[in-house]
């Protein structure tokens, strides 16, 4: 089948593959027939974030390739705890936590994967062979095939080991054992022969692809996904304020679309053949392009628009171009209520118009866009202090709900850049 034949060459012309296990058979394996591909995501948020995008999209190329893919959601494993990359002790999650944070997650795989019902693959949770295990059992039928010498030299937990008052409780120790049995599961349930994962899961994935070939004696494989990271190094998608998740209650749509926006030229290149699901020579163009004309940011504009759109939908997009235009370019009438509200998520400078602040020196001087009401006067004498759009003519105006943008909110600005807003409760 010609489309499955490039998938691993995909993946690798890409940079997408950091590790895999015997290459030239996993090759000839994806070219034989569709294969049952999966990655798995635990619920140790309720929420995934930017970094996740990586292996959901390797599954989305895999089945625009012609296989099948599984997004395992770990119910089980969210309990537990993956040591790696850990410095210490994760803390545990009680289940209703987990519960619902599966559920979440299960919706944004849904909607990159695009799974409908009507698509290849599916999404499945690990409680559902899991949750009704026989401890004794599972310890003589799958505890056997570990040594545990071998457990203690995989990465996650020497790294553990050899830290300095460091350690690992068995709880976590264990988790190799369930991850393990996942793919088992999935090897026995669904032919799934592959499994996806971050380049922190590579010791994971290798005790999965001995448990199968011990207890099945079967040949299945993996592929590590490289650790994104930043030309200078640091680990990419962690901003001032934390991590760039999918929620649009956590990170809004427009913080979302502008975190795109703001890659730096240098890491475009590396970035855009990650995460666009555009073709390569269709990527070619637009990183010769961004190159002739980095000011335009036609890169970072063309990854902010497909991945927002991708996340969160195209509404969600229009609504950051407009959010945008009305910050860069003060159109504010455009905006919507929703925009405003995603201001007011992302962090933009707030007030509630109340008795003492609901005059504009008032409101000015307690959002910080003066230090005192003698400053905003001086502002307003100069024309540096503009009221939803307008330069403010009288320092002793009143924030009126009627003048407010849909009854709620008004934007202050000082100078060019200085956006603050105050609000109608």
């Amino acid at each position: 089948m010609s489309s499955s034949a490039s998938l691993f060459d995909t993946l690798e012309a890409r940079g997408l593959v950091a590790q895999a296990v015997d290459p030239l058979a996993l090759r000839a394996h994806l070219m034989e027939r569709p294969r049952c591909i999966y990655a798995g995501f635990d619920p140790t948020a309720p929420s995934l974030h930017i970094g996740h995008l990586v292996p959901l999209l390797a599954l989305r190329r895999a089945r625009e390739a012609g296989h099948i893919p599984i997004a395992v959601i770990g119910g089980a494993t969210g309990l537990i705890g993956d040591p790696s990359l850990k410095a210490t002790e994760r803390q545990l999650l009680d289940r209703a936590t987990v519960v619902r944070s599966c559920e979440a997650i299960q919706r944004q795989v849904c909607q990159v994967l695009e799974l409908d019902g009507s698509n290849r693959g599916r999404i499945v949770n690990n409680l559902e062979w899991t949750d009704s295990l026989d401890l004794v059992e599972f310890l003589r039928d799958r505890g056997k095939h570990f040594s545990v010498n071998a457990m203690i030299r995989r990465d996650s937990v020497r790294a553990r080991l050899e830290r300095e008052r460091g350690g690992i409780s068995f709880t976590e120790f264990s988790y190799m054992l369930l991850q393990a049995n996942d793919f088992l599961e999935l090897c026995k349930r669904h032919d799934c022969s592959v499994q996806l994962g971050g380049s922190d899961q590579w010791g994971n994935i290798v005790s999965g692809i001995d448990l199968i070939r011990r207890v099945l004696n079967r040949q299945v494989f993996g592929i590590t996904l490289p650790l994104i990271t930043k030309s200078d190094g640091e680990k990419f998608g962690k901003t001032e304020s934390g991590a760039t998740w999918l929620d649009s209650g956590m990170t809004s749509p427009y913080s979302f679309h502008q975190f795109w926006m703001n890659v730096q030229d240098s890491d475009l290149p590396k970035l855009i053949r990650y995460f666009s699901l555009q073709s390569s020579d269709r990527i070619d163009e637009i990183v010769e392009a961004s190159a002739r004309s980095s000011q335009l940011r036609i890169g970072q504009r063309e990854l902010a628009t497909e991945l927002t759109e991708l996340v969160h939908g195209k509404p969600a997009v229009l609504s950051a171009e407009r959010i945008s235009r009305a910050l860069f370019k003060a159109e504010l009438e455009a905006l919507s209520e929703t925009d405003l509200e995603q201001l007011e998520l992302d962090g933009l400078e707030c007030v509630s118009v109340q008795p003492g602040t609901e005059d504009v020196q008032a409101a000015s001087v307690a959002l910080g866009l003066a230090k005192s009401r003698s400053e905003v006067r001086r502002l307003v004498q100069s024309g540096g202090l503009s009221l939803n759009g307008a330069p403010v003519r009288d320092a002793g105006c009143r924030l009126r709900r009627g003048a407010a943008f849909h009854g709620r909110f008004h934007l202050l600005r000082r100078g060019k850049k200085a956006w603050a807003m105050a609000v109608h409760r």
